[in-house]
């Protein structure tokens, strides 16, 4: 019966979805519980806007509820590669909760991150082998490849951890993500790939709950959980960028790298955003300020809820610009992203500006 459902594209997708948001709704009580016995909270500092000491070990359930409905739902005979991945999901997991208990070094997360990478590099060969024409590059050598997976692979997952500031705004922003490349796979009929999505989405849904409206149980993430959702993410654009590297091919995707840079638009523009103005002041990229996006709606006067709500409506309309125009060229399309994304990440600071003028005004 198992396997039957695993060969359906729908059954797999929506018991991987349901399973996944089971195991993880039902897992983060207890945890919360364990967490304030062994006093195991996010301490607050410059970076966070909350006061509360709130747990952190969400990823927790979220690697739980992901890990065990992929093992279940995903046909592994026609997903060779699924063993690897796993083990690289594992490798991240054990990273992530260490810094989340102990907090490690950010040179000893890259360590685990990069580790984390070469087991589906070099083992799955998951990587990304061409460029689609994008400054004249087609098919990358061996070498030139590796170094771009690599490359996208710490972007991702560093922009994933960088814009878990709030409530609810990581996973909202991943949910939308995760399914905008989880319907284009159902679509192409990839099913390995649309469970592994459908198994995200599932924990990031009943994550969602507690992190937001959780009351008592109100719990983050924490670098377990991003970095799982950035590992998971990278994972999708690059069999996304390969599948689409065929002009031939049935659901294939004009200019898939831009159109991937244009799903992730918001995450990705707000880290390269204050990793330069970090940097432009003379401070290390790593070290935690109130630059992101999120805290200028914040300054605002928005909620958390509100300040989440805008940003993933804008990452649902970048999602939906960016395929909707994948016929522009890749350049093109990179660099109409570019432009609306800057517009939108200092829109906050123009309008703020404008108030505290009138505001000064005699």
């Amino acid at each position: 019966m198992l396997e039957a459902i695993t060969n359906n594209a729908n059954f797999a997708w929506a018991a991987a979805l349901i399973f996944s948001f089971i195991i993880t709704y039902v897992s983060i009580p207890s945890i919360v519980q364990v967490a304030r016995m062994k006093n195991l909270y996010n301490v607050p500092d410059e970076r966070t806007v909350h006061t509360n000491l709130i747990p952190t070990l969400g990823g927790l359930a979220m690697f739980a509820g992901f890990t065990i409905s992929i093992s279940l739902f995903i046909p592994i005979q026609h997903f060779h590669v699924f063993g690897y991945i796993v083990a690289s999901i594992v490798v991240i997991f054990f990273v992530g909760i260490k810094d989340d208990i102990l907090i490690i070094a950010p040179v000893t997360k890259l360590i685990g991150e990069v580790f984390s990478a070469s087991i589906f590099i070099f083992f799955a060969d998951i990587r990304i082998t061409n460029l689609h024409g994008f400054s004249g590059i087609e098919e990358l050598p061996y070498w030139a490849s590796i170094l771009t997976t690599f490359f996208v692979y710490l972007v991702i997952v560093n922009a994933m951890n960088f814009i878990d500031g709030i409530d609810g705004l990581a996973s909202g922003i991943g949910i939308v993500v995760v399914l905008s490349f989880g319907i284009y796979f159902h679509t192409a009929g990839t099913i390995s790939l649309s469970v592994l999505s459908a198994g995200m989405i599932g924990a990031l849904l009943a994550f969602f709950r507690f992190n937001v409206y959780g009351g008592a149980n109100k719990i983050f993430m924490g670098d377990t959980g991003s970095l799982l959702l950035g590992t998971v993410i990278s994972i999708l654009v690059i069999y996304f960028n390969e599948i689409n590297i065929n002009p031939d091919s049935k659901y294939f995707v004009h200019s898939a790298p831009s159109v991937a840079f244009g799903v992730l638009a918001i995450p990705l523009f707000d880290m390269l955003r204050v990793v330069l103005i970090r940097i432009g002041l003379g401070r290390s990229p790593t070290k935690p300020d109130r630059n992101h996006i999120h805290h200028k709606l914040l300054r605002l006067g928005f909620s958390h809820a509100k300040s989440t709500a805008i940003l993933i409506c804008f990452s649902i309309f970048f999602s939906i610009f960016s395929f909707y125009f994948q016929f522009v060229s890749i350049r093109r399309l990179l660099l109409l992203i570019l432009v609306m994304a800057m517009f939108l990440s200092y829109l906050p600071d123009i309008i703020y500006s404008r108030r505290k003028r009138d505001y000064t005004k005699p």
